[in-house]
């Protein structure tokens, strides 16, 4: 696969990604100001709802934080090297172009790159699937979200009523921070590391599609209700929709562990995603 091609799909992503935000997004977020009975919260609602409405109009942002990219490829053969190199190039690009903000720093000595790479950004996850196309992601995700990331080791005897305590701790000690309504995004299993790329996995997933399996699925209908029972509202001034959606991924882990990542990602779920062909076509499927 052409290393042009991948860098000209990638660096359309990324401006799509940034200015219109997914379908199963915008009806989510609709929905919730539908049925949101907090007069505050309906407000907060209708002014993300007009954000969104404009930012497509005049082909701008949709939010000032345009977030650090983030790249998931699914496919197979995939020359990760000349990979990694077309989607620093498209990232670089649209830096430029649509503009984004530059926000890629080193972390100790936080000098900004200027074009949002540096060592190891983008993130580029690859995941194998058996399929003669490509199929990239592209995610912006903000500092206000991503700051309010938790990662908690629960003793194993706690199991499921553990998950359900740290997740309602971290969405509770975040309150307002993480502009909510959020996308709860979790990874249950694996180990410290994995359990964080497991709820980075679970966050390409549209909102309302449930886990294959009946009880993880189970439990991220509950832990829905258990979050927006927290009356954190509409960018913390109150309401019913604390979180459009809850997503699990998990891994088998250790017998003596129970490792749970949670991230958090603002009502701006700034994801999209292009099929590549063998023949070179390719198209948007968000």
């Amino acid at each position: 696969m052409r290393a042009s091609l991948i860098e000209e799909v990638a660096f359309q992503l990324i401006k799509r990604a940034s200015i219109v935000l997914p379908k199963d997004v915008k009806s989510s977020l609709q929905k919730a100001y539908e049925e949101e009975t907090s007069k505050l919260g309906k407000t907060q609602l209708k002014a993300i709802i007009d954000n969104i409405t404009i930012a497509e109009r005049l082909n701008s942002p949709v939010c000032q934080d345009t977030g650090i990219v983030s790249f998931f490829i699914k496919g197979r053969s995939l020359d990760h090297k000349a990979l990694e190199e077309s989607l620093r190039r498209a990232t670089i690009r649209a830096t430029k172009e649509v503009p984004l903000r530059p926000n890629a720093v080193h972390p100790l000595t936080r000098k900004n790159s200027g074009d949002n790479t540096g060592l190891h950004i983008p993130g580029v996850t690859l995941m194998y699937e058996d399929a003669d196309y490509v199929d990239i992601t592209a995610t912006l995700k903000g500092g206000g979200s991503e700051n309010m990331s938790a990662l908690y080791m629960i003793p194993p005897g706690e199991g499921i009523e553990g998950v359900k305590r740290v997740v309602l701790e971290t969405i509770v000690n975040a309150g307002g921070q993480p502009c909510p309504p959020t996308v709860v995004n979790i990874g249950i299993g694996g180990t410290v590391d994995l359990t964080f790329k497991l709820a980075k996995m679970a966050m390409i997933r549209p909102l309302g599609v449930r886990h294959p399996e009946e009880e993880v699925a189970r439990l991220e209908k509950e832990l829905l209700e258990l979050v927006n029972s927290t009356g954190i509202g509409p960018m913390g001034l109150g309401g019913r929709t604390t979180a459009l959606d809850v997503k699990i991924e998990y891994a088998y882990c250790h017998t003596a562990s129970l490792p749970v990542g949670i991230n958090l990602q603002c009502w701006a779920d700034r994801r999209a995603t292009a099929r590549i062909y063998p023949d070179g076509s390719w198209k948007i499927l968000n």
